[in-house]
């Protein structure tokens, strides 16, 4: 492996190449070094991962922690967006994407059976329905309309509420500190903050249906009298942060990238047996959850380097799903490829829970859509589109859309 010196702070992590392509500066490292050293503002010599292979071996190797409380970099972003070093996060209770076996085990065990794949196609019809409904009320209003207010939010907030029983009429709540906790440049205070308006509502949730379940997730998990208010209430905050966050996004930003990809749209339209394969395809492409951080805890061989003990690692899934190495053509968005292994949704045991509802409800979600809409088309220049550049969960904010006919 060519020595090459590590790579200064400053690197940036923004999509300069596009909306919907990798930073020109990360394709070139991955190209050059996809296991490359990295310094960050402290000084402390960390390293970024972004080939394909180093990431998938890097996200099943348990000795590199998902922990946020033993040294690794906490997020917020110094500008152009590389992470600042600061002191550990907390650990907080029921956060198992924090989490290492055998506490991640314990706790991500109890929520298999909600989200096994025979449930959730049993869901599907529901979800479909939930979707459509949203296009009726969409229909109604007189264009030009934000997607992402209209629908692409709606559709799986509405989803997730309804599985974990939380109100939907509580929405302003959950939807406003989410996105606050997102915010990649804040101090830590003021992502705690975030965390803890959400917690205050969440524990008082969990805490009611403790005393009186009803027929929803975190009823069934108020049953386990060994999970405490404070674990029930971090497993709510993430399920419903990841509920319909990632979704959001990627309906929003998925349908931005096939209006920007007109022969592709035309194709969908006309095979909807294209979609399952599409939906595939937008996850590799889009990848809007990008940076993860690990924890080396042992001194492991990776792609060739040797990462010290104690070292923090930056993983690029982005980089890793527009790897040449894995996938031909890949900053090309083509829905006929069989994109099936793309890390849109992680790999080893933080492998995303809710990927199964996530498909469902972008299939339900694009199929509706590009059926009832078939005149769909961007009300400002693409150029225009406020993209999510200051979010750790990218897509975009607001997405104007017009159209001059809707369909049944």
């Amino acid at each position: 492996m060519s020595q090459t010196a590590p790579i200064p702070h400053g690197l940036p992590l923004e999509r300069d190449a596009g909306p919907f392509d990798p930073p020109r500066e990360i394709t070139r490292l991955r190209e050059a070094r996809p296991v490359s050293p990295l310094i960050f503002p402290d000084g402390h010599e960390g390293w970024l991962v972004t080939g394909y292979d180093a990431v998938r071996r890097l996200m099943a190797d348990t000795r590199f922690s998902s922990r946020q409380d033993i040294g690794i970099v906490h997020v917020p972003y110094e500008t152009p967006g590389m992470p600042v070093a600061t002191e550990p996060s907390p650990q907080v209770p029921g956060l198992f994407i924090a989490m290492d076996p055998p506490d991640h085990t314990r706790l991500r065990r109890k929520l298999t059976g909600a989200f096994t794949v025979k449930r959730m196609r049993q869901l599907e019809e529901h979800i479909i329905d939930i979707a459509e409904r949203q296009l009726d009320q969409m229909a109604r209003l007189t264009p030009p309309v934000d997607l992402v207010e209209e629908f692409a939010l709606p559709v799986p907030s509405l989803v997730i509420c309804e599985l974990l029983g939380v109100p939907y009429a509580d929405r302003e709540t959950f939807q406003v500190n989410s996105a606050k906790f997102l915010v990649k440049d804040q101090s830590l205070e003021e992502k705690m903050a975030a965390y803890g308006a959400m917690a205050t509502y969440l524990a008082e949730l969990v805490t009611r249906k403790r005393a009186e379940p009803g027929e929803d997730i975190l009823s069934d998990l108020a049953r386990h009298d060994d999970l405490t208010i404070e674990e029930l209430t971090g497993i709510a905050f993430l399920l419903l942060l990841a509920g319909h966050e990632t979704t959001a996004n990627m309906l929003a930003l998925g349908t931005f990238a096939l209006l920007e990809h007109p022969e592709q749209l035309a194709e969908l339209r006309a095979d909807p047996d294209l979609l399952p394969d599409a939906v595939e395809e937008l996850m590799r492409y889009l990848s809007v959850a990008d940076i993860f951080y690990r924890y080396a805890t042992d001194d492991i061989e990776l792609g060739g380097e040797t990462i010290g003990k104690g070292s923090t690692v930056v993983v690029s899934l982005l980089a890793a799903n527009h790897d040449p190495q894995r996938f031909d053509h890949p900053d090309t968005l083509d829905l006929h490829r069989k994109a099936r292994g793309h890390l849109s949704f992680g790999h080893g045991v933080h492998q995303c829970l809710g990927q199964q509802l996530a498909r469902i409800e972008m299939r339900a979600g694009f199929a509706g859509l590009l059926r009832r809409f078939p005149t769909l088309e961007l009300a400002i220049p693409a150029g225009a589109v406020k993209l999510r550049t200051d979010m750790n969960i990218y897509g975009v904010h607001e997405l104007p859309v017009t159209w001059t006919e809707t369909a049944r």
